[in-house]
């Protein structure tokens, strides 16, 4: 994948706050793409997130460190991974289709699209805000995508439809399509993901016929619960502690539920299963 190349000073007060907004609100961009790898058929046309590579300092003019876009997303509560898409324009270290992975820290964007409109994509929209309207229909339309007003970030998909879930690990737990429910969890402002809302009710019936599920682990040492945590689905963690899962269990890395949550920025999440993880000592 190759782009025009805007150059930038990484001290520049927008892109900087561009950077933050984008970790502040990857949450969003996890949640969403938690659920398009239980999705059937695709709901995103694209799910990426930007990181900076370097070869160290240099001497020729060009910046020591090249912007470029992930894709294969995945994300541990600490480390992000995924496959290089963009071929450098001048490091030799990486090159495009590597695998790459960096801490959280070091994310400066991300985007997600859907029905050919853009969702997040902060240091773009920080270069959209200094283009003339002429530069910014031309700088979309190579994109193939509706950003919208460049200082009106969309982070959330709003859908109504139903989508059915992708057989595979989670299919015992969220198998079926489960009619619409109330949403536990939703005080304080807090909002489920529609496809959360949607699956409450398969997912009771299947716990109440095997409340062992609630308590599984994974082939990589993850619970149910840590990994719906971090995803932000409020509503199934509650059924998961309802129904027995263990608020305290960690980690490989040594990350229990509420410490995921908290991490990213479920702050509503972690606050409730502190209190679980309180009341069951």
């Amino acid at each position: 994948m190759s782009e025009p190349i805007f150059m930038f000073n990484a001290e520049d007060p927008r892109m900087k706050q561009a950077n933050e907004d984008a970790q502040r609100t990857f949450k969003y961009f996890w949640r969403e793409l938690s659920w398009e790898n239980r999705r059937i058929v695709p709901g995103l046309g694209m799910a990426m997130i930007k990181l900076p590579f370097t070869d160290g300092p240099r001497t020729d003019g060009n910046p020591e460190y090249e912007q470029m876009w992930v894709n294969e997303v995945n994300f541990d509560g600490e480390t992000l991974t995924g496959q290089l898409i963009n071929s450098p324009n001048w490091l030799t270290s990486v090159k495009e289709g590597d695998a790459v992975q960096r801490p959280f820290a070091q994310l400066t964007d991300w985007i997600m699209t859907a029905d050919d409109a853009a969702y997040g994509a902060f240091t773009v929209n920080a270069m959209r805000s200094r283009m003339s309207e002429g530069e910014r229909r031309n700088h979309d339309q190579a994109w193939g995508l509706d950003f919208g007003d460049p200082n009106e970030i969309r982070t959330e998909i709003a859908r109504e439809k139903k989508m059915k879930e992708k057989p595979g690990i989670f299919s015992k737990l969220f198998g079926g399509g489960g009619g619409a429910a109330k949403t536990p969890g939703s005080e304080g402002g807090f909002q489920d993901h529609p496809m959360c809302t949607n699956m409450l009710g398969t997912i009771e019936t299947q716990l109440k016929g095997d409340a062992s599920i609630a308590r599984s682990v994974d082939d990589t040492g993850w619970t149910l619960l840590q990994r719906d945590a971090l995803a932000g689905n409020f509503g199934v963690v509650k059924l998961l502690v309802h129904y027995g899962a263990d608020v305290g269990a960690r980690t490989p890395a040594g990350h229990t539920a509420a410490d995921l949550a908290r991490a990213i920025g479920w702050t509503e999440i972690a606050a409730y299963l502190d209190q679980q993880g309180s009341g069951a000592r």
